[in-house]
């Protein structure tokens, strides 16, 4: 299938390209020196105070990203990005790495990795892009790179983007392998998911400020605690403006796929109203992942989980009695600093047993144009699931 698809994508940029074959071609190695490149640093201390533990876990870590991408040459061009991670003093958490199983987790385990290497065509209604690539889509709930922890979530495989009128666009993935936060030298996460997944996406712009959009999400994973994340998903979502409110519903259907251990149906459905009053945005929602009588629940395994359900990450596994998740915040500019406030309400899909309630709070000030500062926290109190847990991380972002 892969050899298949290798050279499909041959003979298709080849194809797109033949108009230019007889055009002077720079040297490769001007496509190499006019390249262009990035270094960032991300310092994040991360607290979390949760009962069970004797001991709060404290990281202190450092990300280093190197990021090249060269010139474009006759629509093809090529990019590379590393990360390194590295922990500042003792390690006094769980990275689910390093064994010291007496704190909590902070899943940020220290490690090179090579983030994205890929190759790239842009051609005037189509981009296509080969190899190890961030893949991002809409608001990420289904798909998405987990750009919060510090090793970033990529895809091995093959992204072709179509725009075949003015109004629609079609966004197809083929991806054999997820490279997942866990890093490269995890021995309990596994690092990677290899499988034979497909990501179709379509949008379809109906008037303006109004668009419908459908998705399928086949994911088909071989090994370890992947294959119960082997799901068919399908649904349809529309986002619309009407004069100072913003509406986003979803709903969509998954059941167990290709190498998955279980037999299940469940449905997911969310709507969201955001609302500009005097400067700021206020938003109200409500979504539900569906749970098939308690057998097993609707899950995203590949999505950036933690902008969902709460910044304590206390739902990155759907309970099997599914969740709902009822919530209002606000954001806006006070002065130079940028915050935002969102509270959560859980409980479960099947039957009537509440979960618990969690404030979220952010505060974000650019020191420069280069250099930003954040400070985050999060207070989850349970009401039957899970544990109390508390949380706060002080940020540090330079761009080079």
């Amino acid at each position: 299938m892969k050899k298949l698809l290798i050279g499909m994508m041959v003979l298709g940029l080849g194809a797109l390209s033949a108009g230019h074959v007889y055009a002077d071609v720079p040297e490769f190695s001007t496509m190499v020196k006019e390249g262009k490149s990035k270094l960032s640093f991300r310092y994040r201390y991360e607290d979390v105070d949760q009962d069970g533990f004797t001991k709060d876990a404290g990281a202190s870590t450092v990300r280093t990203r190197f990021t090249w991408t060269s010139a474009e040459m006759q629509g093809f061009s090529l990019g590379l990005e590393v990360d390194y991670v590295s922990v500042i003093g003792s390690e006094r958490y769980n990275s689910t790495e390093n064994g010291n199983t007496e704190y909590p987790v902070v899943a940020d385990p220290e490690g090179l990795d090579l983030n994205q290497s890929y190759i790239k065509y842009s051609g005037e209604n189509v981009v296509a892009d080969f190899g190890r690539q961030r893949i991002l889509h809409g608001s990420q709930r289904f798909v998405g790179g987990v750009g919060w922890r510090q090793n970033e979530q990529t895809f091995d495989g093959l992204r072709l983007q179509f725009e075949p009128a003015a109004a629609v666009k079609v966004d197809y993935s083929y991806v054999w392998n997820v490279n997942r936060i866990f890093g490269p030298d995890d021995g309990v996460q596994p690092a990677d998911w290899h499988g034979d997944s497909h990501f179709l996406t379509g949008s379809w712009k109906v008037a303006d400020k109004h668009t419908l959009e459908g998705f399928a999400y086949l994911l088909d994973f071989e090994n370890g605690n992947g294959r119960p994340n082997s799901t068919e998903t399908y649904g349809i979502g529309y986002k619309g403006t009407f004069g100072p409110v913003k509406l986003t519903g979803t709903i969509a259907t998954q059941s167990d796929y290709a190498y998955s251990p279980l037999d299940y149906d469940a449905d997911f459905y969310s709507l969201q109203a955001d609302v500009k009053v005097s400067g700021f945005t206020l938003t109200a929602g409500y979504e539900v992942l569906g749970s098939d009588d308690g057998v097993a629940a609707f899950r995203t395994p590949l999505a950036t989980l933690h902008k969902f359900q709460g910044w304590t990450d206390k739902f990155l596994l759907t309970p099997r009695n599914g969740i709902e998740d009822m919530y209002f915040g606000f954001k806006g500019k006070i002065g130079p600093v940028a915050v935002a406030a969102t509270w959560h309400d859980f409980s479960a899909d099947e039957g009537s047993m509440d979960y618990g309630t969690e404030l979220d709070l952010v505060a974000t000030y650019k020191v420069h144009e280069k250099v930003t500062t954040q400070f985050k926290f999060a207070d989850y109190q349970e009401d039957g699931f899970s544990t109390d847990t508390t949380k706060f991380w002080l940020s540090l972002i330079v761009q080079l």
